[in-house]
């Protein structure tokens, strides 16, 4: 099968286009034929290795030091068919649609790829594809969507509360637009660069804010939840733009983030919470039957066939992007 193969920690040009074995389903796995699959910020991030030191060693430490090993094709979200399955798979059938993230385990930059048909740990979770939705759609779902699902769970949103999302724009920022206002904001902010707030608009942002032009933390306004999902606002102006009792959600914290939001949890009424989502079936079928009820929608910016993630990890790294980068496959990869 075609696949992206990763050959080096760098630039977008160590993935090449290669040919490699197509991978044999275990007696608990499925064998997905991809369809389509997407390139999000963190894959971005994972191939230059351009992560702090005390997540950088570890990682090095984990995939490979001089160049990655474990993990040799990127890529955690996909859409496609089902073309065979493990003689104990009982869940799923040969045909059927489905969409899903692989988690850590990445390897959807691919004509195929193996997953367990219940989720394993450092693995990801699949489920049958909404109906309303193309390949390319569902690819967009899973990572933001339960990232965003996640965290605005732990917020604890009452209706009418008025809640704030720093980075709108992105995979997990546009389905947490979406998602507050299913679980009954009264008021939705999205905060994110110019050429991003007529889309955020378009999916329900009560306000945007351009922050190339304005600070958040500075206008005086309060808010009941402040997710963050960049981590690049002002820990202590989110702490004063919240209101008593607030959440402040960090999808992407710092370490010293880490270490005030812990301290503020303790010493106010302001909880920070931090720590990445672990993907459950059960909450992939809840987006789901929330997008074939028509209350939440991915968002595409840009599609490129797989022979060109190379450009769309250029695109990507960028910082530009609306929602979602998807990688179409054509058949026969």
């Amino acid at each position: 099968m075609k696949a992206i193969v990763w050959t080096k920690y760098g630039s977008p040009d160590v993935l090449q286009l290669k040919e490699v074995a197509k991978p044999t389903p275990k007696d608990n796995e499925v064998l997905v034929k991809i369809h389509a699959a997407t390139v999000t910020a963190g894959d971005c991030e994972l191939r230059s290795l351009k992560f702090p030191l005390f997540l950088s060693l570890p990682m090095r430490i984990y995939m490979g030091f001089r160049k990655p090993k474990r993990i040799t094709i990127l890529g955690q979200e996909l859409a496609g068919e089902i073309e065979s399955v493990g003689k104990d798979v009982k869940l799923f059938k040969i045909d059927d649609q489905v969409f899903g993230t692989t988690g850590f385990g990445m390897g959807t930059y691919a004509g195929y790829k193996c997953l367990p048909e219940e989720r394993k740990e450092m693995e990801g979770v699949l489920a049958i594809k909404p109906a309303n939705m193309t390949y390319e759609e569902a690819a967009a779902v899973p990572f933001g969507g339960l990232e965003a699902l996640h965290f605005l769970r732990k917020g604890n949103i009452q209706s009418g509360q008025k809640v704030l999302i720093n980075g709108a724009g992105g995979s997990i920022g546009t389905f947490a637009v979406q998602l507050a206002k299913y679980f009954g904001a009264g008021g939705v902010t999205g905060v994110d660069s110019t050429g991003k707030l007529d889309m955020l608009r378009s999916i329900g942002a009560d306000q945007v804010i351009d922050y190339t032009q304005e600070d958040f933390t500075k206008s005086g306004k309060t808010y009941d939840v402040i997710f963050d999902v960049v981590g690049k606002s002002s820990f202590s102006g989110c702490i004063r733009s919240l209101k008593k009792k607030g959440f402040y959600l960090l999808a992407n914290p710092g370490l010293s983030q880490m270490v005030r939001g812990r301290w503020t949890s303790m010493t106010s009424s302001k909880k920070v919470i931090f720590g990445a989502a672990s993907p459950k079936t059960e909450d992939l079928i809840f987006l789901k039957e929330l997008i074939e009820a028509e209350k939440i929608k991915s968002v595409i910016d840009r599609r490129y066939p797989l022979e060109q993630t190379a450009e769309a990890h250029r695109y990507v790294e960028k910082g530009h992007k609306k929602g979602n980068v998807v990688i179409t496959l054509e058949k026969g990869n």
